[in-house]
């Protein structure tokens, strides 16, 4: 699957979060301040995941239909996919 920059850009923000939690936590940041953040990180991390999934969902169905083939069993994989990453 080719991944769009937009996923990439998320990603690199992601990180940025990330490292900005770091930094809280090695400047003894107040618990809240650091949980709020590290909440926000991982509320990201789930929305690319739900993303990425829909765009390979897409492109899954597309290529099928395309060849006549089902599509069932790309949509219980996709939610199958949802569900583990919880």
């Amino acid at each position: 699957m080719n991944y769009d920059k937009s996923v990439v850009n998320r990603l690199k923000r992601i990180e940025g979060q990330i490292k900005g939690v770091l930094n809280m936590i090695e400047q003894n940041k107040d618990c809240r301040e650091v949980v709020t953040q590290l909440s926000a990180s991982r509320s990201a991390i789930d929305r690319t995941i739900g993303l990425i999934v829909s765009m390979n969902l897409e492109q899954c169905v597309r290529e099928n239909m395309e060849k006549g083939e089902e599509t069932e069993g790309l949509v219980k994989e996709a939610v199958e996919l949802l569900i583990k990453s919880r």
